[in-house]
């Protein structure tokens, strides 16, 4: 009985070592810290698009559609207020929070593509190759 609690318990000790191990693989990875730098990237363009969204595009658009405030839409049943001009104004600011991130990503794909459509020097054919070796093996036999 001894015996078998020591090796259950050395069996434990060594699979929790192997968890460990694992673990420290798992966040020594690339993709972990890819994932944590996105996250970070990530929150910062939330505010930048945020911003864009409630200080630029919605004092516009209220400009436009004559200084219409949606927040005040109230509708009353009983004793329950719906908000329904909150929720109005949720969609268009989601509306909007769209627009702005889809003009971003166009013109990051627009750079990108610019970048790759410089053509790369087309590789020799095994054909081209091996005249080329034999090309060079002759130019070496000549000149001893």
């Amino acid at each position: 009985m001894a015996d078998e609690t020591k090796e259950t318990k050395k069996s434990a000790a060594e699979k929790s070592k192997g968890v460990i191990k694992e673990f420290k693989e798992f966040i020594s990875k690339g993709n972990v810290l890819d994932m944590a730098v996105g996250l970070i990237v990530g929150s910062a363009f939330t505010a930048i698009v945020t911003s864009l969204v409630n200080d630029i595009f919605t004092p516009l658009i209220g400009l436009i559609i004559g200084g219409v405030n949606f927040a005040g839409i109230n509708l009353t049943l009983g004793d329950a207020t719906i908000s329904i001009g909150l929720f109005l104004q949720a969609v268009i600011n989601f509306l909007l929070t769209a627009v702005c991130v889809f003009i971003v990503v166009k013109t990051i794909n627009r750079f990108r593509r610019k970048k790759e459509e410089k053509p790369a020097p087309p590789k020799p054919s095994k054909e081209e190759q091996l005249l080329t070796e034999i090309r060079d093996l002759l130019k070496e036999q000549a000149k001893k």
